[in-house]
């Protein structure tokens, strides 16, 4: 049944109720007791856009030695930094299947942050899941499918976090699109409503944010959008019910730049803190916390136990990553040299403090810290690693790849001694304009490192992929020739394909936020087709490469799938590599693996399909409003991506998990061992801790005023009020349902979900064999079928499940000749789906589970019941 309306739930739990924090809650409810209202209020509203130095801010509780908070885009890096590295984007990392590349990745991530000042990381990103292949942020999370996205974003937060900096699981829930994604920056006063049913909340979208809270993550960031008709980040049941109850999320829930739409109901339901600070408005300075927040505490419309519930968690937070540690995180000035030590608004050295305000002082505000890494542990090594595991190499006919050096193949040199000779064609394979020729990346020229938006970073240096071929072959054996446009004289001069034995051809398909408009893209993409005449390109390069004989290899680019029949068949095109989008690195890590450096060990994050249309319709961008709240069912339910192409039984051209290797691999051996007893429901949620009592007694108004003679600047937002006549009793109109009291999930009870949900029932064994004559990297892939005919229990209804589920991976390096057993666990959450009678996680105890295992979602080579 798809919800067309949210239902409440209140009051928003308190945090502190879980063992895992206890000593954080501990230290933060002794210093929040000491907090004054106004102190409250500073530690959960943001100064304002462009205010401070970071592109969001709060201010500090100075009389109990709280510091201002910096929180800082974004998921490929830091943005609006120096000396940073820009990262492979998560798609990429999707692509890798690497769990320990995840990891390594965050921690990198989160060091360069930490060393910056920054202390919230807004990052990872795990929404949107993918639902539409044209999305504009797909790029900024790790794929379409819950689990791989569950393990990558968990991943990437347990290293930020080891860092000791707040990782945000971003953006809850359900922000599919651009398109109509936030109020007024599409013209209409509303944004879309992703009107979606329970089931599919919690199998799909809601999964990867259960695992980034069992991972510990400290902040998560509602979402622009409305779920259900409510703004999620007013949305009491996403919050209250579903983030702090059901998953029991300790941290706090910040929202998106501007995501905010109202000021105590979005308390209520659950919100703790407001980014920027602004109100309805970029730079309005009229907060919908800051002074609302303070009076409604004042008048009582507020609970004091919930404006102290909201610091509380900021504070807790901080303790929970160690930030009270002075060594690692120094005081802020003029107490100590901490605090960021970058700016957002310039790459002066000098500039202003308050940029967005009317004050004048300036200061040294760009120190140019690097945090790059020196030597082995320069991140660029790393950044090179990830974007070669997650270059994915689909075709690979008659073995054209890996290249050498020389361009000859052994045994195939000419005896007259003749150069091998080299093509390179496309814009895709040069610089343009430079690699930040554009603000936050958003135009498409040049190589396609990075999609565009606040997701995107200044890239300190961008190895294209000419300048690595050029360093890479051999001179004295190979001639290299380039041409760096889409549209090169083919026609007029059709020797500069005819004369090549080898053409190398680069294409991309670009997109980002929907704050920036570039090459008639709004963010989303308007199709799935390369861009810039890409296709054409490949076509004419393909048809005349070496007269016919030569070879092409096509190297793709790209923020999500791209749709390659207007060209995969043609006989010239002997390769191609989906290589996403790569970061810095992008030129050395595509020459590792065209050369083989290093195995082609990437796999498909994502379906390539041979239309947008084979998506479905749930798989499609809504371009044009179709009303005031424009509404978008997710009536496809759990069928997206490739539990879709199952469903329907389409052929794609590339299935979720595929891509070739350089060496071969068998599997064998397969054993599955219960471990447990199926049982339908999962153990009584256990008793929580109780948080301590609050004083709930509302101050003195008089405490709330500015200070005499204190110095407003313009635009930011303070949490004092102006006068004590601002101050009125009266019944405040409370949301409907708030009265009402709801009972804890029986889902419920630890960080992520009732503890049992994550205990091991069945573990899967077998063995994997390098047969190849090389060394190599092996995902193996598990996929679940549930058992057919599984009835709900207390009404008889026939639950339908998707063909088959990705449940676990592991990625595996071996010799040639060598073997290894492989173990995949599996959970009670793995086993079971999402009743929504009774809202739990039941496993089905009737019928027979079957367990495949094998090198994609649609090449499974073992298979075993259970």
């Amino acid at each position: 049944m798809m919800l067309q309306q949210s239902p409440p739930w209140y009051p928003s739990p308190r945090g502190g109720a879980l063992q895992s924090w206890q000593a954080s809650y501990h230290k933060a409810e002794a210093m929040v007791e000491q907090m004054s209202l106004i102190e409250k209020v500073n530690v959960t509203t943001g100064t304002g856009w462009s205010q401070d130095l970071c592109v969001g801010n709060t201010a500090p509780a100075n009389n109990v030695g709280f510091p201002p908070l910096c929180l800082q885009d974004g998921p490929l890096g830091i943005r609006f930094a120096d000396h940073i590295t820009a990262f492979p984007a998560a798609l990429t990392v999707g692509a890798t299947w690497n769990r320990d590349l995840m990891y390594k990745k965050g921690r990198a991530q989160g060091l360069e942050a930490r060393l910056k000042g920054v202390n919230v990381l807004l990052g990872p990103s795990m929404g949107p899941l993918g639902r539409m292949p044209a999305g504009g942020r797909n790029w900024e999370g790790f794929g379409p499918d819950p689990v791989l996205q569950g393990v990558a974003a968990s991943q990437s937060i347990k290293g930020i976090q080891d860092e000791g900096v707040i990782a945000t699981a971003k953006h809850y829930i359900a922000n599919e699109q651009e398109h109509f994604r936030q109020s007024y920056e599409w013209g209409l006063p509303n944004a879309i409503s992703s009107n979606i049913d329970d089931r599919t909340l919690h199998e799909l979208y809601l999964w990867p944010f259960a695992d980034s809270i069992k991972a510990g993550v400290a902040s998560v960031m509602c979402s622009y959008n409305m779920v259900n008709n409510s703004y999620a980040c007013g949305n009491s049941w996403l919050l209250n019910g579903i983030l702090k109850d059901e998953l029991g999320f300790q941290g706090f829930v910040q929202s998106d730049w501007l995501a905010q739409r109202s000021g105590v109901a979005s308390a209520l339901a659950g919100l703790d803190m407001t980014m920027p600070g602004d109100g309805l408005r970029w730079m309005d300075g009229d907060s919908l916390f800051g002074p609302v927040l303070t009076r409604a505490a004042l008048n009582g419309s507020l609970p004091m136990d919930r404006i102290h519930d909201m610091a509380t968690r900021v504070v807790a937070a901080w303790y929970q990553l160690g930030q009270d540690n002075k060594t690692r995180w120094p005081a802020p000035s003029p107490e100590g040299d901490g605090g960021p030590n970058f700016s957002s608004w310039t790459d002066d050295k000098v500039g202003y403090i308050h940029q967005g305000s009317d004050d004048k002082t300036k200061a040294v505000v760009n120190k140019f810290i690097d945090v790059q890494g020196t030597g082995e542990n320069f991140h660029g090594r790393l950044a090179q690693q990830v974007a070669a595991e997650g270059t994915v190499l689909v075709k690979n006919e008659g073995i054209v790849l890996p290249l050498t050096r020389t361009g000859w193949s052994s045994g195939n040199k000419p005896s007259d001694n003749s150069k091998f000779r080299v093509g390179i064609f496309g814009e895709d394979a040069g610089p343009g304009k430079g690699a930040n020729a554009c603000a936050d990346r958003g135009c498409n020229q040049g190589t396609l490192a990075s999609g565009w938006g606040s997701g995107a970073v200044e890239f300190p240096y961008l190895v294209t992929p000419l300048k690595a071929l050029e360093s890479e072959f051999d001179f004295n054996s190979v001639s290299l020739s380039n041409y760096l446009t889409n549209k090169p004289s083919i026609k007029k001069s059709p020797s500069i394909v005819e004369d090549q034995d080898l053409c190398l051809v680069f294409v991309n398909s670009d997109g980002g936020e929907g704050f920036i408009s570039s090459g008639g893209i709004k963010g989303d993409r308007n199709d799935l087709y390369t861009q810039k005449g890409g296709d054409d390109l490949v076509r004419k390069v393909a048809t005349g490469c070496g007269k016919g004989n030569g070879n092409t290899v096509v190297i793709v680019h790209a923020i999500g799938p791209v749709v390659l029949e207007k060209w995969i068949d043609l006989p010239g095109v002997k390769a191609v590599l989906l290589a996403n989008l790569p970061g810095e690195e992008s030129g050395n890590a595509l020459v590792d693996v065209l050369f083989g450096k290093v195995d082609a060990s990437g796999r498909l994050p994502y379906t390539v399909g041979k239309s947008l249309k084979d998506y479905g319709e749930g798989g499609q961008i809504m371009y044009y409003a179709n009303g005031v709240v424009p509404q978008q069912n997710f009536t496809e339910g759990l069928y997206i991506d490739y539990r879709y192409f199952d469903k329907q039984n389409i052929t794609p051209r590339y299935e979720f998990g595929f891509g070739l290797s350089y060496t071969t691999f068998e599997y064998s051996n397969l054993t599955l061992t219960p471990t447990k007893p199926k049982s339908a429901f999962p153990s009584p949620r256990p008793n929580g801790l109780t948080p301590p009592p609050v004083d709930s007694t509302i101050p003195n108004p008089s405490t709330a005023l500015f200070p005499k003679g204190f110095r407003k600047l313009s635009k930011r937002v303070y949490p004092y009020i102006s006068s004590i006549k601002d101050i009125k009793s009266g019944k405040y109109p409370y949301p409907h349902g708030y009265q009402v009291r709801r009972s804890p999930s029986p889902a419920g009870g630890g960080e992520g979900g009732n503890p049992s949900l994550f205990e091991t029932y069945l573990t899967i064994n077998l063995t994997l064999t390098n047969s190849g004559s090389r060394s190599g990297k092996e995902v193996v892939q598990l996929y679940l079928s549930f058992p057919p005919n599984v009835a709900e229990p207390s009404t008889g209804a026939i639950i339908d499940f998707p063909v088959r589920v990705l449940r676990q991976f592991e990625k595996v390096e071996l010799r040639a000749g060598e073997s290894r057993v492989v173990s995949l666990p599996l959970t009670r959450k793995d086993v079971s789906y999402w009743s929504v009678v009774q809202q739990n996680w039941v496993m089905p105890v009737d019928g027979s589970f079957t367990v495949a295992v094998g090198k994609s979602s649609r090449n499974l080579l073992l298979e075993g019941k259970w």
